[in-house]
């Protein structure tokens, strides 16, 4: 098994490391930390097999695979291996991701990666190798924001194990982490952020409501509708703020009046934020204002589509599948910002 899983690791990073001449250490230091990520694996039933594993980790790993197969059984997801293992990262997150903009732009930077294509962030298994790059970028003009992930997916090229990261919050939010992260192993457009976030996010709340539904337990989608609801109020605004800037960019001013335009906007967006009781992350500026938009832009309109099939996962799974490829058709399903 480990035999194997190195192999495929190696086939996955080649082209990778081919790259590294161009790439610097980024890819190197891709390849250590997802090396070390399968050091750490162990197969989640010999994990709970044990008499060292207490009695609440046990818990949340039988919860797990409960909703690992849930999402292959009823929700018609990816069977390939992934969240039948454990690593434990010793360390609060999985990834920390740069997303980064022009000074006076919204328009993200984008990145590109084998298999991935081009992405508007740039992931990193430490916080302060996170940290430096977005300096040097800074140093370079740009906006800058790095957030946090407690779980990412190599789309089904490696087997995904599930994460101590991924067990920090409660049932509904791991059940719902681990439906999102297989949907990216159903449909991936690769170089469209926006796209492929709201897809697995669509069927990371259809899928919850199935398995909160046939009585797994952690509570109603009602509930976890409602926590979410805070985090779209957020999301919403700053999407508002962003089209605002937008168009201001597009504006024919000097760069102190347009500098002095977006600092108010920003004020605005932060006090509107305040008056509603709401809080965000970090600073705001217009790459934070790009994260914002990567996970929650289309999700609406691809709600709409999943209804157009009446909630039949497969039928949208296979009506998306053609997409992947075809930004025409991402377009009519999730127009351009």
């Amino acid at each position: 098994m480990l035999r194997d899983s190195l192999s495929r690791l190696t086939r996955c990073l080649a082209p990778a490391l081919a790259c590294a001449g161009l790439s610097g250490c980024y890819y190197l230091h891709l390849a250590a930390g997802q090396l070390e990520m399968n050091r750490r694996r162990t197969p989640i039933e010999e994990v709970m097999a044990s008499s060292e594993t207490d009695a609440a980790l046990r818990r949340r790993l039988d919860y797990a695979n409960r909703a690992r197969d849930f999402a292959m059984t009823e929700l018609g997801l990816p069977d390939n291996g992934s969240y039948r293992t454990y690593a434990d990262l010793d360390r609060p997150y999985a990834t920390w991701n740069l997303f980064a903009a022009p000074e006076f732009s919204v328009r993200p930077r984008r990145w590109c990666f084998p298999f991935a294509g081009c992405v508007t962030y740039r992931g990193y298994f430490d916080e302060q190798r996170a940290a430096r790059a977005a300096a040097r970028l800074a140093r370079r003009g740009f906006d800058v924001h790095v957030g946090p992930a407690i779980a990412y997916s190599t789309l089904g090229h490696l087997r995904d194990p599930v994460l101590n990261t991924m067990l920090a919050y409660g049932d509904r939010e791991l059940a719902a982490l681990i439906f999102h992260e297989l949907a990216h192993q159903a449909v991936y457009a690769p170089g469209d952020s926006d796209f492929n976030e709201a897809f697995a996010t669509v069927v990371e709340i259809e899928g919850l409501r199935r398995w909160l539904a046939s009585g797994a337990g952690g509570g109603t989608i009602e509930e976890f509708i409602r926590a979410r609801r805070r985090q779209e109020a957020v999301a919403d605004a700053m999407i508002e703020s962003r089209a605002r800037l937008d168009a201001l960019y597009a504006g024919a001013i000097d760069e102190e009046a347009m500098r002095t335009a977006k600092a108010a906007e920003l004020d605005r967006l932060r006090d509107t934020l305040a008056a509603a009781g709401l809080t965000s992350a970090g600073v705001l500026n217009n790459a934070r204002l790009v994260a914002a938009a990567a996970y929650h832009r289309c999700v609406p309109a691809l709600t709409a589509e999943l209804s157009r099939f009446d909630n039949d996962l497969p039928a949208f799974y296979a009506a998306m599948k053609p997409v992947e490829r075809d930004a025409e058709a991402r377009g009519r399903h999730c127009p351009p910002a």
